[in-house]
């Protein structure tokens, strides 16, 4: 009696202590869920952010940085959302469906404080996505820098991408929609529906695919892309990975090759909204097949492999944010095979915007609304 007595009392001050350091701690409120591997629990950390878009994971207990596509960034520190924005962010604008969109760190970021953004930015003739960097100081951006602008600016609401990840010779890649103008995906004196490569001043890296051959933009690294909303690296390859919404269908996971062409609109698993062909084939000499793709659409934002060890039958699994179908999708692989699926949060019926693996082995994700929320999921035992 006296043991059990003991260890009541030491589980009170566990959680006395984590209150105190402003950790969030799991209530029987908090959802628990099951999946084929893993029973886990849902903690929403915080509420009440308005369309969060992406988010990035400060070293050292320094917080999270969450953009909210109205323009704003909020950070995540000691347990709670800070009130108010960080002040120096990107002058971005809501387009259509652009706004303030991804987050990233630079990988020298202890060293440099540089934070990267996209975002839709106005110019003349419209709106197209745009690349800017900003030293974070630990309460605001300075020393703003834009880096890139895609082009043309075109006045389309639609398929700004976008998302950025860093390659590990530190290459920036950046994703990039086609506009609503599907055609322009195939038209390389243009940068819709690319992934480009830049380096982290933004200048272009003089062994991009294209460099020196004329009619073409220089930093497209790959093309033929419709609207690519979900970018990370592979953790063994460091291969960059992406995604992209279909039309009606056909939605795709690719490996990003040097300077290949992934078909939209020549060719897609996918339909016309309302049914009808967009494309009569599927597949094509010198155009490259997805690793994946899912009718009926998923409208997959946000992918990460997870890495950490909380979860230990889930390390090496991808996980994907739907928009449309309401969950988080696992797919187990065997080296870039598929072999299962599992469809996670459906439960929640929201939207997923992002998902990222967390310095401390947790899955964060963020759902989209103007109440969105950042959520933990963490492991249960029995």
């Amino acid at each position: 009696m006296a043991a059990a007595k003991s260890l009541r009392i030491s589980a009170m001050w566990i959680v006395f202590a984590l209150l105190l350091a402003g950790i969030p701690t799991a209530s029987a409120d908090d959802p628990v869920l099951t999946s084929k591997d893993h029973s886990y629990r849902v903690v929403t950390l915080a509420d009440g952010l308005d369309r969060p878009w992406g988010m990035a994971f400060l070293p050292d207990g320094e917080g999270i940085l969450i953009t909210e596509k109205t323009g704003k960034v909020r950070l995540y520190h000691d347990g709670r959302l800070r009130p108010g924005a960080v002040r120096g962010a990107p002058p971005s604008v809501v387009w259509g469906q652009g706004g303030l969109l991804d987050i990233a760190l630079h990988p020298d970021f202890k060293t440099n404080r540089w934070v990267y953004f996209t975002y839709a930015g106005r110019g003349r003739g419209g709106a197209s996505t745009e690349l800017a960097r900003a030293r974070f100081t630990g309460r605001a951006f300075e020393d703003l820098e834009p880096l890139f602008q895609t082009a043309p600016k075109t006045r389309g609401g639609r398929h700004f991408g976008s998302r950025i990840v860093f390659d590990r010779s530190g290459h920036l890649f950046m994703t990039y929609g086609d506009r609503g103008d599907r055609h322009k995906a195939q038209d390389l004196s243009e940068h819709q529906g690319s992934v480009i490569r830049l380096n982290d001043d933004g200048r272009l890296p003089a062994d991009n695919p294209f460099v020196g051959r004329a009619g073409t933009r220089p930093e497209i690294y790959s093309w033929g892309h419709r609207n690519p909303q979900g970018a990370t690296l592979h953790p063994e390859t460091g291969a960059v990975w992406t995604h992209e919404h279909g039309p009606q269908g056909g939605d795709e996971i690719n490996i990003i090759r040097r300077g290949a062409n992934y078909g939209w609109p020549k060719i897609t698993y996918g339909e016309e909204y309302g049914g009808g062909a967009v494309s009569e084939h599927t597949a094509l000499p010198g155009l490259e097949q997805p690793l994946l793709h899912w009718t009926p659409s998923i409208a997959p934002s946000g992918m990460a492999f997870y890495t950490g060890d909380k979860f230990p039958k889930w390390k090496g699994n991808l996980f994907v944010g739907a928009l449309v179908l309401r969950h988080l999708r696992r797919v187990v692989l065997d080296g870039e095979k598929v072999v299962a699926q599992e469809r996670l949060l459906g439960d929640l019926d929201e939207r997923i915007r992002d998902v990222e693996n967390g310095p401390d082995g947790y899955l964060y994700v963020l759902t989209d609304s103007s109440d969105g929320r950042l959520l933990r999921l963490e492991p249960v035992e029995g």
